[in-house]
């Protein structure tokens, strides 16, 4: 497999997960940026993508910063969604790449679709009713999380009803999502749970693989829908 040269954009828990991760999936780590870095060709120094996870008021000038610099960019922050379709507008002007995801779990994502076709499915059978229980470290900011806010959209959209979600933040717990189907004498109960915190450095780095060579805005549902998802070996 080819070696591509990578940015990776904030050096918090994730940036640090990814750096680590990236030579053994064939990557070289061209340059770190964290807090205050000027994002700029230079800076870039080549990468043929970027990967971003910063904090919601730096990732729209990250990811602008990366489409004006010709720079194909994944960004993994949640709460600035609002932008995304100035953004679009960049991307198509630029003929740019941005792959933007709450979660990058590979296993998240079949999950997001299991969990659609089970809630459509329970909403036509009498007395099951939905909730959303997510559990993630004390240090996470945002609640609900973006994986939790998209995993209930689109089940809610499925079941033709809202269903709540229920934040903990406790310890060190990288993710954990549970959609319950409950009804008066039985529960059912659709578990993600996320073991290591490289699970999603390892799904962003297979998105961004995936992100050099294509045009446009894309999501995780792009890169397990396509055929050429890149493989990577077990060392």
């Amino acid at each position: 497999m080819t070696t591509l040269p990578l940015a990776v954009i904030g050096l918090g828990r994730m940036g640090h997960a990814v750096a680590q991760l990236a030579p053994e999936r064939d990557f070289t780590v061209v340059a770190r940026l964290g807090r205050g870095a000027v994002i700029t060709p230079g800076s870039l120094n080549g990468a043929a993508v970027a990967i971003e996870f910063t904090e919601p008021a730096a990732a729209v000038a990250n990811v602008r910063a990366c489409l004006e610099a010709g720079c194909p960019v994944v960004t993994g922050t949640t709460g600035w969604y609002d932008e995304l379709p100035s953004l679009k507008r960049e991307v198509t002007a630029r003929g740019g790449a941005l792959l933007a995801a709450p979660n990058f779990s590979l296993g998240v994502a079949v999950f997001t679709h299991l969990a659609a076709e089970a809630a459509r499915r329970f909403a036509s059978l009498p007395g099951f009713d939905a909730h959303l229980v997510e559990i993630h470290h004390a240090a996470k900011k945002d609640a609900p999380s973006g994986t939790a806010a998209a995993l209930a959209r689109a089940a809610g959209a499925a079941r033709g009803a809202p269903i709540p979600i229920t934040s903990v933040r406790t310890g060190s717990v990288p993710g954990t999502h549970e959609l319950i189907f409950d009804a008066p004498f039985e529960q059912v109960r659709l578990v993600h749970e996320a073991r290591d915190r490289r699970v999603f450095a390892e799904g962003a780095l297979a998105a961004a693989r995936w992100l050099v060579g294509h045009e446009g805005i894309f999501t995780m549902d792009d890169v397990i829908a396509s055929s050429d998802l890149p493989r990577t070996s077990q060392r």
